[in-house]
């Protein structure tokens, strides 16, 4: 089925890709040590997670939310 992502998850990753759009990239690793960087006070848990919703957006894989969204509209 996939990845259940809170909405916590996704606001803070996005607000992180809109803040600093040229800092991310497809990698796991650059992106969990940037997401520890500018997300004070994040357990381990929830910067992987971050991590890894901006490793899955910024590597061409689109979250089935947004997927789905562009072929109804």
């Amino acid at each position: 089925m996939g990845n259940v992502r809170t909405d916590h998850i996704k606001r803070v990753a996005r607000e992180l890709i809109r803040r600093y759009p040229n800092k991310f990239s497809g990698n796991f690793d650059e992106n969990k040590r940037l997401v520890s960087q500018l997300v004070q006070g994040a357990t381990l848990k929830v910067r992987n997670q971050i991590a890894g919703y901006i490793t899955r957006i910024y590597s061409g894989v689109q979250p089935q939310e947004e997927v789905s969204a562009e072929e109804s509209g």
